[in-house]
């Protein structure tokens, strides 16, 4: 007896949702709990890939969608993520996240980059002009959440933003040979000027 695998759950339960393309009748709405709602956390089981994203299982019991532009992860047929509903439609359909919406996400953000930072040393070679590819990576966000993530750390002045990466402003390590891009050039100049 064949194992059914989530996989195929995610399938079977999708390919119900969905009329054959000769049918002409339209899809019966997705009836909803009251306990879904954007914002909220919840179980997938990623279904079939398309030119747009992935259309994932939700709770074992709704279909939703992932857009391809908001993934900075492998994803595979079958397998089991948590995410977050993003968006209910007017049309009931239901657009996902695999990252926390809104400062929730910034905050789970800036705790892995200041996580990374001390087991880098207090150092790493990653800044706002890095590619997205690189950011995506390490970081597993987009490019644009990156720059607003660091930016809001450089102004609350936990981070230095330096030529060739960012430091944590209290840690004992000196400048890198580069310079300080943004948050040394008062110090650089003030030196300069004692050394006159």
């Amino acid at each position: 007896m064949k194992r059914t695998t989530n996989a195929d759950k995610a399938e079977i339960i999708i390919k119900r949702r969905r009329p054959a393309d000769h049918e002409k009748r339209a899809v019966p709405p997705q009836k909803f709990n009251e306990d879904l709602r954007e914002g909220r956390k919840v179980s997938l089981i990623i279904g079939q890939e398309t030119d747009k994203g992935f259309k994932a299982l939700i709770n074992n019991r709704l279909e939703g969608f992932l857009y391809k532009n908001e993934v900075f992860q492998p994803l595979e047929k079958g397998q089991k993520v948590e995410g977050f509903i993003k968006k209910i439609r007017d049309d009931k359909k239901i657009d996902l996240s695999l990252y926390k919406p809104g400062y929730k996400k910034v905050d789970a953000l800036s705790e892995r980059i200041i996580k990374r930072l001390r087991g880098g040393g207090g150092f790493i070679p990653v800044t706002d002009k890095s590619s997205p590819a690189v950011i995506s990576e390490l970081f597993g966000v987009s490019k644009k959440t990156y720059k607003m993530v660091i930016g809001g750390l450089y102004k609350k002045r936990i981070i230095l933003i330096e030529d060739d990466g960012i430091r944590l402003k209290n840690e004992a390590h000196p400048p890198s040979p580069h310079g300080l891009r943004r948050a040394g050039g008062a110090r650089r100049r003030a030196q300069d000027k004692n050394n006159e």
